[in-house]
């Protein structure tokens, strides 16, 4: 099994609240588009490197256990290609036809990398994976004529309760001119409908300093204003994680897997530039947690905010200067 370096040296920064409610490291997933290399090919390259086992799920879907850099699958970003994970009534396609229809959608449909729950502190074995994916010719959203390829964190929230969720959607919204303009997503993910802001309304209502509703009135007050997944932060799994009936009620054919996890689905992914590091786009969700975990600073700047009547540029520069100092 090879040594694999790192391709950056760029810091990995650690949140403020580092610990769970259990005093356990904080566990984050990331998932990774790309295109390229198949499914079997990538999920090769990355066992050669660094161990592990694979487990075939269909011709497009593998999975790695026990390798040195964690767990992982890699597959064809399409669940109507995977009948085992949908069914055959979900999927629409028998197992032998998918997997048909999956070696000819290869060619138009990216594969996606799906890490474990990894601690945060962990981050960088990431890095290395990708710089495996590179070598074999993984390729990103600036190669992509008509997609934008995603790069997405799953941070686990650090305490369970409407309080901490609330407090880290306050500090995204407010901070997100900001990171759209550091960021600089493809235009292509928002016409496509994977990442698109929070409505202004609703950002104004939350950021008030005296908006602290309970979970239930969180909940509501958040599905009618986003019955959707399509929202740079995607609250859906968390709130489902919270309360599986509420958001059933309101949300009874959409797509959503609970778990105790924010969904950041803003950067693109850009593995096949030579010094790409997921690090910078890590170190600024960081800046979104450093806020939400400073509630006196969080309830100035959303008060400042409600008195601004700029323009989402002159507003990134105002919130960079107080929240980032």
């Amino acid at each position: 099994m090879a040594q694999v370096a790192l391709p950056t040296s760029i810091e990995f920064l650690l949140p403020p609240a580092l610990r769970n409610e259990a005093g356990q490291i904080r566990t984050v997933g990331v998932e990774v588009e790309f295109a390229g290399p198949s499914a079997e090919a990538a999920v090769q390259a990355v066992q050669r490197a660094f161990g592990g086992r694979i487990v075939e799920e269909d011709p497009h879907a593998y999975r790695l256990t026990g390798s040195s850099a964690g767990d992982l699958s890699i597959e064809l970003d399409s669940r109507m290609l995977h009948p085992g994970k949908g069914g055959k009534g979900k999927s629409g396609f028998l197992p032998r036809i998918a997997a048909w229809f999956g070696f000819a959608a290869s060619y138009i449909v990216p594969c996606e990398l799906v890490t474990s729950p990894i601690p945060m502190d962990r981050l960088q074995d990431v890095d290395r994976v990708l710089s495996i994916l590179r070598r074999i010719g993984a390729k990103g959203t600036q190669d992509a004529a008509f997609y934008a390829f995603g790069l997405h964190f799953n941070p686990e929230i650090p305490r369970q309760d409407a309080q901490t969720a609330l407090a880290f959607l306050k500090s995204f919204v407010l901070l997100n001119p900001w990171l759209r303009r550091e960021v600089a997503p493809d235009a292509t993910r928002d016409l496509l409908g994977f990442a698109a802001p929070f409505p202004a309304d609703y950002v104004r209502r939350i950021v008030a300093p005296d908006y602290w509703p309970d979970m239930a009135a969180f909940i509501d007050d958040y599905l009618a204003a986003n019955p959707t997944r399509n929202r740079d932060l995607d609250l859906l799994p968390l709130l489902h994680h919270f309360d599986a009936p509420r958001v059933r009620a309101a949300l009874p054919n959409e797509k959503i897997n609970g778990r105790p996890t924010f969904h950041y689905r803003l950067p693109d992914a850009r593995i096949s530039d030579a010094g790409w590091s997921i690090a910078p786009e890590w170190n600024r969700w960081v800046a979104v947690e450093r806020l939400a975990e400073d509630r006196d600073r969080l309830n100035a700047v959303g008060t400042t905010f409600l008195t601004f009547a700029g323009e989402d540029k002159s507003w990134a520069n105002i919130v960079e200067s107080v929240s980032l100092s």
